[in-house]
């Protein structure tokens, strides 16, 4: 059993190492979960006396006003053999045996945390007592509980003690060992009070009855002890602490907790109660409470470990890891960074992600339908046919056919693809563009890091503009080299008719009459429309070529050239991380470690069971 309550000290301190004081915040908490006795009470109840008298030492700063000013962990470990020592968790390689430098050391240690000053804290001290006079327990200290501010305190100096006090005990692991003094009315005891107001069945409340010795005459407090006044679930304890000029003249503690069992074991209203009066039998009471407590609620502590430790682990992955010192271990991030964002790029190309069918929608239906758009009826009006035909002649009539009008007809025509050429090309930019996007959206690692999000996005847009450019020049070449050189074989399969253009007895006139006229317009169409329906296939494969296919296998390649070129500290930079997300990844990995501790103390525990 007293390994469960050293499990406990252990978990605590290592609670406190790493930052975990139970306090409100965005991180799990191991603390809120580990049983623990808080000693609640209010200013000159006898509360410091209680906890020397468990330890049999005079230890705790004394003074007029709120002398405790941060909770104090108190672990008591009972060792063989006569030495007596105590050690300071912030000091964990002093070992102090004259208790008058411990009390020195705790009013140090608050000074440091709160400043000379009489303000409070809520980050406990830990301190650890090693004894052959003690039992194995675990006490948390907290400021006493006061109606009035003394002089230099802050106005709200009374509901910040409040607060800090019912932080601790309103919690259901919490035992609560309330400080009473016999010589006030139990109906105004702070500590009765705020005990039931966070407990008001008394389940976790052991009620301790002080200055007993220092009633009125006449009156005694049989009726509280015995439960018939006051009741609580536990019985109330008794104690007689050491009197002022008991302190004063340094009594020894032993020789006070004998002249205690003298007190009760000697006064006839308490005789029958001295077998649990006492603050030896407080110290043993409150041992064998908390090792029944702590494992009862072992089973709940493992699963809150497990849980938390997978949570953790979880929003660590999701945060990413920490930026590296060295100039090679920050190249290294951020080349993995953008590769990752490149397999998600390509995924999304490839289909693996939504957005790459865009691509093809704007070679099936936005091409075509653009393509089809286009209207010829200006280029192959019968005025323009006719004006363009007479001037290719010139002085001298074309004798078999006009080859010089066809040729200026189908130029004038084909001229107007480019528009939708262009068109397609721009599409697929803005597609790709669009996926960049999404890839760096979807790139937990550049989230974390703003600047190299800007810096990748602006290299991957740079490179997708040069790609549209080749892109551009490539499709736009496939239309002019339709309209530099024409399929000779389509004109060859023409059928020939003599009466209506072929015959060169005809005259001039009758050479360019509308059905004439009408006719090359027809034949130009239906070229024009040949080389549509060629164009239909050829422009998505240039398009393919030069953007998506170069986006896939080069998209940040002038990016890696450039970034091998950079300092140690031109590569910080790049990687400036939000400082809220570092503190957090900090805070979470002291958790974690924390967890992890947690986990293997209670594992060992049950191996040696």
């Amino acid at each position: 059993m007293e390994s469960l309550i050293s499990l406990v000290n252990k978990l605590q301190r290592a609670c406190t190492a790493l930052g975990d004081h139970g306090e409100e915040n965005a991180l799990p908490t191991l603390w809120d979960s580990l049983p623990a006795i808080a000693v609640v009470g209010g200013q000159s109840s006898g509360k410091s006396s209680v906890l020397e008298s468990i330890v049999g030492k005079d230890f705790l700063p004394r003074g007029s006003g709120i002398v405790t000013r941060r909770p104090l962990v108190l672990q008591l470990h009972k060792i063989d053999g006569d030495r007596e020592y105590a050690e300071f968790m912030h000091l964990p390689r002093k070992r102090f045996t004259d208790f008058a430098l411990v009390r020195k050391e705790i009013q140090d240690e608050t000074d440091r945390e709160t400043g000379r000053t009489k303000h409070i804290s809520p980050v406990p001290i830990h301190l650890s007592i090693y004894s052959p006079n003690v039992v194995n327990l675990t006490l948390i200290d907290l400021p006493g509980l006061t109606k009035v501010a003394v002089e230099g305190q802050p106005d709200g100096i009374v509901a910040d003690i409040e607060n800090m006090v019912r932080s601790y005990i309103e919690k259901p692991n919490c035992i609560i060992l309330a400080i009473s003094p016999a010589n006030q009315d139990l109906a105004t005891s702070d500590a009765i009070k705020i005990s039931r107001e966070v407990d008001p069945k008394g389940e976790r409340t052991f009620g301790v009855l002080t200055k007993i010795d220092l009633m009125d005459k006449g009156t005694d407090a049989v009726e509280v002890l015995e439960g018939k006044a006051f009741r609580l679930q536990y019985p109330w304890i008794g104690v007689v602490n050491r009197s002022q000029a008991d302190i004063n003249k340094n009594v020894d503690m032993i020789a006070a907790r004998r002249r205690e069992r003298e007190y009760f074991a000697g006064t006839p209203e308490y005789k029958h109660l001295a077998h649990r009066m006492g603050s030896e039998y407080l110290g043993k009471v409150m041992s064998k409470h908390l090792e029944q407590v702590i494992k009862s609620r072992i089973p709940g502590i493992q699963s809150l470990i497990n849980k938390s430790i997978a949570e953790i682990e979880g929003e660590l992955s999701r945060l990413g890891k920490p930026i590296a010192a060295d100039a090679g271990g920050k190249l290294y991030s951020i080349m993995e960074i953008c590769r990752i964002f490149d397999q998600i790029y390509k995924e999304h190309l490839d289909g693996v992600r939504p957005g790459g069918e865009k691509v093809y929608n704007v070679f099936d239906t936005q091409l075509p339908a653009a393509l089809k758009r286009l209207q010829f009826d200006k280029q192959l009006s019968m005025e323009n046919v006719r004006k363009l035909i007479t001037e290719a002649d010139g002085y001298q009539p074309h004798l078999i056919a006009p080859e010089q009008g066809y040729r200026r007809l189908i130029e004038s025509s084909l001229v107007s693809i480019r528009g939708p050429a262009e068109a397609a090309v721009d599409a697929v930019h803005a597609i790709l563009k669009e996926l960049v996007h999404k890839a760096m959206t979807e790139t937990p690692e550049l989230k974390q890091y703003p600047t190299l999000r800007v810096e990748v996005g602006n290299a991957a847009f740079e490179s997708l503009e040069r790609m549209r450019e080749e892109s551009r020049k490539a499709t736009l070449k496939l239309v002019d080299m339709e309209c530099s050189y024409l399929t000779v074989d389509f004109f060859r399969k023409l059928p020939q008719d003599v009466e209506k253009g072929g015959n060169p007895t005809l005259s001039i006139f009758d050479r360019y009459n509308d059905a004439y006229l009408r006719r090359i317009g027809t034949t130009v169409l239906s070229y024009v429309n040949m080389v549509l329906a060629s164009l239909r296939n050829s422009i998505p494969k240039s398009i393919v070529y030069c953007q998506v296919r170069e986006a896939k296998r080069s998209l940040l390649d002038h990016f890696f050239t450039e970034l091998g070129k950079k300092e140690a500290k031109q590569l910080g930079k790049m990687l400036d991380e939000d400082p809220a997300i570092m503190e957090r990844r900090s805070a979470l990995a002291k958790r974690l470690e924390l967890y992890r501790n947690a986990q293997a103390e209670i594992d060992a525990v049950a191996w040696a069971k």
